[in-house]
């Protein structure tokens, strides 16, 4: 896994090419190496990625997003429209750090 790290948040990124693998792989990582921080998930080398592979993902969302930190997943071939509300998908790594900052800035203001 390649791990970039930023100012308020980390990147996380597959070597591999396996999504399940690496939804498994971050379903554990996520809660312990990972805690108190902002993560972002770096999916755009997955160009025909599916709904069902997308899903893998909701639990560590939803997990990681009750602890009050953001879980921003980063993929342009899924349509926006078919991702359920509670996960956040965005098609570049910089839309991911603009919800990042709107994110901290609501959180900050107490919503």
């Amino acid at each position: 896994m390649k791990i970039e790290n930023h100012p308020n948040y980390v990147v996380l990124e597959d070597e591999k090419d396996d999504i399940k693998d690496f939804a498994s792989f971050i379903e554990s990582q996520i809660p312990t190496k990972y805690k108190g921080q902002n993560v972002v998930l770096n999916l755009l080398k997955y160009q025909s990625l599916e709904l069902p592979q997308l899903l893998k993902f909701l639990k560590t969302s939803n997990l990681h997003r009750k602890t009050k930190h953001s879980f921003v997943i980063v993929n342009d071939a899924i349509d926006i429209d078919d991702v359920p509300f509670e996960m956040i998908v965005v098609p570049t790594l910089q839309e991911a750090e603009d919800i990042i900052e709107m994110e901290e800035i609501e959180r900050d203001l107490g919503f």
